[in-house]
């Protein structure tokens, strides 16, 4: 295994970390992201990737539309991915894989963790 993929998969593990601590992730979330990561590896790691929803659909078994397109939006909206749909029956959506810089910060933007409670 190259140095590159050791690099991208270490990054990913991290990233399945965040989520779960992240309260407002469900399982249907950590499942859409792993899906996700499957379309980035499959293109070669290259980012944008094109997806489709009946693609990615099946690789997560979410059977509701609605579902997924709630999951895609709160990673979007979270900062776990850059999701920019299509609207095309054809052409895919694109989705952009957050990469990090040297320092280790995400390029697209940081992941928006909720407010922790004081307990107050």
């Amino acid at each position: 295994m190259s140095r590159e993929s050791k690099k991208i998969l270490a990054d990913y593990s991290s990233r399945i970390r965040q989520l779960g601590q992240d309260s407002r992730i469900l399982a249907s979330h950590v499942s859409l992201f792993s899906a996700l990561f499957s379309c980035y590896q499959q293109n070669g790691f290259q980012s944008p990737f094109p997806i489709t929803r009946k693609t990615v659909m099946g690789f997560t078994k979410i059977a509701s539309i609605a579902t997924y397109h709630k999951c895609m939006k709160d990673l979007d909206a979270y900062g776990y991915v850059s999701y920019h749909p299509s609207f095309h029956p054809v052409k895919g959506s694109l989705v952009y894989w957050p990469e990090k810089d040297d320092t280790g910060r995400q390029n697209i933007r940081m992941i928006n963790l909720p407010e922790q409670s004081t307990g107050r």
